[in-house]
């Protein structure tokens, strides 16, 4: 298991879940914009999933928020927000 933010499966964004967490005091939020081709497919193009933090025990309605970046709906994309989520929760060598 790595360490750092860790996130669900690609799948749980797809389906337009919001999921939030922690790593130590920081804390983050990743909300998805999922748009639907069909009642049953997911328009890629035009979805995508923004992702949040702040640090503090308070919750996210009550605190300010340090970083937002919205990223591309696709599992390459997922990646590269575990990156970036990454890089503001861990101090750097």
């Amino acid at each position: 298991m790595s360490e750092g933010v860790y996130l669900p499966v690609f799948h749980h964004f797809e389906n337009g879940n919001v999921f939030t967490g922690s790593l130590g005091e920081f804390r983050y939020k990743i909300t998805p914009d999922v748009h639907m081709k069909t009642q049953k497919e997911v328009d890629y193009d035009a979805s995508s999933v923004k992702a949040e933090y702040w640090r503090g025990k308070l919750s996210y309605e009550f605190s300010n928020i340090e970083g937002e970046k919205t990223f591309a709906l696709t599992p390459d994309a997922c990646d590269e927000m575990r990156q970036w989520l990454n890089s503001a929760a861990l101090p750097t060598p």
